[in-house]
């Protein structure tokens, strides 16, 4: 057994007794980390706080690889409390969480903590939660084997192109247009550029409804097509984004 002292978030809590829980969290240096959280259930517990859904803390852990690790204390980075507060930026950031559990699991790059965390501080700060979702299922897709090609047209490598399209897997051109519905120019520059930002270089996410509708509608359709994911969480979020 390994004592570590590690950032993370977590991601996933269940039930394990009366007073105790297993928690998941995510950290950059160990992917995945499923902990025991004995007697977190408790009012008074030390661990309590630390051990709530969507915290983000510095976690001190009795560390098994591969196995059941303890959580010993902890102390929090940010209460996250402009999140928690709001029923739909806890939506949001519930669906990233498992959304991130599944590409973790096909994927332990370290990149993907970063995009991740990142993430849950634009939507604390105020940025729009539903760009910033979008931009890191974006960035996820690279992680996950299946890629748009935004560098051209998907069928001939064309540069001038003048739509998206989910079911060819990226921008088409004129020539190669079929019953493609044609987006804002605007979308194709700013899908292309979403793909490559650095998510905690952001300083601003003011974009026109309609620009933001269609990207989002692209990233929908082109996750069920390629991804084969299905997230209760996507549908909850949908239904609250009307």
């Amino acid at each position: 057994m390994e004592k570590i002292k590690i950032d993370g978030f977590v991601i996933k809590e269940k039930p394990f007794s009366e007073t105790s829980k297993i928690i998941t969290i995510i950290t950059k240096e160990k992917g995945l980390i499923s902990l025991m959280a004995k007697g977190a259930k408790r009012l008074k517990s030390p661990l309590k706080n630390i051990s709530d859904l969507f915290s983000y803390c510095t976690f001190n852990i009795n560390y098994k690889d591969d196995k059941m690790s303890l959580l010993t204390s902890g102390d929090i980075i940010n209460p996250l409390l402009n999140i928690k507060k709001e029923i739909t930026k806890i939506a949001y950031v519930n669906f990233i969480s498992e959304l991130t559990f599944q590409v973790l699991k096909q994927s332990n790059n370290k990149n993907i903590y970063d995009i991740f965390i990142n993430s849950i501080l634009k939507i604390e700060d105020g940025f729009d939660a539903g760009l910033i979702t979008n931009i890191l299922e974006l960035k996820y897709l690279k992680y996950l084997g299946v890629s748009p090609v935004f560098n051209g047209c998907v069928i001939c490598g064309k540069k001038e192109v003048i739509t998206l399209s989910s079911y060819k897997g990226g921008f088409v051109c004129k020539n190669h247009l079929e019953n493609e519905y044609i987006v804002n120019s605007k979308t194709i520059k700013l899908i292309k550029l979403l793909e490559y930002i650095d998510i905690s270089k952001i300083s601003k996410t003011d974009v026109k409804d309609e620009i933001k509708k269609e990207i989002d509608t692209f990233i929908n359709e082109y996750y069920d097509r390629y991804t084969g994911l299905y997230l209760k969480s996507k549908e909850f979020l949908k239904k609250i984004s009307v």
